[in-house]
């Protein structure tokens, strides 16, 4: 396998375009063929775990390792400081390298993440000494008995990928609410089928994985999404993060993708290169009674240095735009916050068609074609029936004057009673509760 993404990625650097797509359909084909060869072992691998689980449940304390290469899309916040309270386990964050766009682009990332982290009150290790030029020994330096991934997707160096830690007990909550016919990737990867916990957010998440998982999704179990357990926290009172407190300013929040092209894998929802310019002449026309916080997805920047049309000095320069105009502000942290705090929300991000929903708020779904709806699995079809639609510029702005500006929020209802019959976490507990349940009745009180 590793030979095979080696080879992949000298042929993506030295074809044309149009043979690197047939490259990426190909690879898909082979690593389906491998996996699909693979599920015996899959079983093995399952069953393993008994003996992993046994011999783990003899210690009366769990050091609990979370592997994360990104804070904007750490979703671990609320687990991590529970754990972090609870007699039986011992949290630590591993700031692991995301390897995509080269060392330079590494090293940033894992220190702006690491740097995120400490601000937070985490412990937390980063995986590279810049000294040494050496990734640190996991196993060795800290020996964790449980991990948690951030991401099933292969964006890691090998040492920090789930082959290499067979011998311990292996989690997973997905880093958003899975919502487009990408099942296979989301389900049924090497990766989901080695784990031994997959903590999905509703049971339509846990069918979908059955109807394609080469182990039936015998390692899955439903326990809500992790970060609705704030939006759902009556009690929690968010911070203020916009610039402008004027409460008669209304709050929204822009947030494009960062698929700027398809390709043989990931379709493009994007539509940042159309609107790029438009929200700043937005908020000139409506005379500043609304502010636009800017929260792109985290890889977009990177897109965007690579593009040949923008590149990094263009991209930097208008990133600065959204940190230093009037009535802007720019966002590349944590979100929950920013979420409950606002009053609108304009993107093109898939998960967020289901997340927003939490808050109440009234959303705007950019569409970058007209077939997008087809492109939604069985909960992501529900989800986007509740956001309103935006086919041009008139439509955005139509949306705030009608629905933000003046109240007229036709599908608030509709949204309520889909976070209530579908998003709420089971058992009456919340996700986190649901989550820890599960670790301590599997590891400690199996045999009891």
């Amino acid at each position: 396998m590793k030979f095979l993404l080696l080879i992949e990625s000298i042929l993506q650097k030295l074809l044309p375009k149009k043979w690197r797509l047939a490259l990426s359909k190909l690879r898909i084909k082979v690593y389906w063929f491998i996996s699909w060869c693979g599920k015996p072992y899959f079983y093995y691998r399952q069953a393993k775990y008994k003996k992993i689980v046994a011999k783990t449940g003899k210690k009366e304390r769990l050091k609990v390792a979370f592997f994360a290469f990104q804070d904007s899309i750490w979703k671990y916040d609320s687990l991590y400081r529970n754990l972090e309270n609870h007699p039986k386990f011992d949290p630590i964050v591993v700031v692991i390298p995301y390897v995509t766009y080269g060392d330079e682009a590494m090293l940033a990332e894992m220190n702006k993440t690491a740097e995120a982290f400490v601000n937070k009150g985490y412990k937390v290790v980063k995986s590279y000494n810049e000294e040494t030029k050496q990734f640190i020994s996991v196993k060795k330096e800290i020996d964790p008995n449980i991990i948690f991934f951030t991401t099933p997707f292969r964006l890691t160096s090998p040492k920090f990928q789930i082959s290499n830690y067979l011998d311990r007990l292996t989690a997973y909550v997905p880093y958003g609410i899975m919502a487009v016919k990408m099942e296979e990737d989301q389900y049924n990867q090497m990766f989901h089928n080695l784990a031994w916990r997959c903590y999905y957010e509703t049971s339509i998440h846990k069918d979908m994985a059955k109807n394609v998982s080469h182990i039936k999704a015998k390692n899955v179990v439903v326990t809500g999404y992790p970060l609705a357990d704030k939006y759902l926290d009556t009690s929690y009172k968010p911070k203020e993060v916009w610039k402008n407190a004027d409460p008669s300013v209304k709050r929204i929040i822009w947030a494009p993708h960062h698929t700027l092209e398809a390709n043989a894998t990931l379709s493009s929802y994007s539509n940042f290169l159309t609107y790029s310019e438009y929200f700043f002449k937005l908020i000139e026309k409506l005379n500043h009674k609304i502010q636009i916080a800017f929260k792109p997805h985290p890889i977009l920047k990177l897109k965007l240095y690579n593009h040949t049309e923008w590149g990094k000095e263009r991209t930097d320069q208008y990133y600065l735009r959204w940190a230093t105009m009037q009535n802007c502000q720019l966002e590349e942290g944590d979100y929950d916050d920013l979420f409950l705090t606002s009053d609108a929300l304009i993107h093109d991000s898939i998960s967020f068609i289901s997340e927003y929903c939490f808050t109440g708020k009234p959303a705007l779904f950019t569409v970058s074609d007209k077939k997008i709806a087809d492109r939604f699995n069985v909960f992501g079809t529900k989800a986007f029936q509740l956001s309103y639609m935006a086919y041009s510029e008139s439509d955005i702005c139509q949306f705030i004057e009608n629905v933000v500006l003046n109240g007229n929020d036709s599908r608030k209802n509709e949204r309520q009673t889909f976070v209530n019959d579908i998003l709420k976490p089971p058992h009456n507990q919340t996700a986190v509760s649901n989550i820890i349940n599960d670790l301590v009745e599997n590891i400690w009180q199996k045999e009891q």
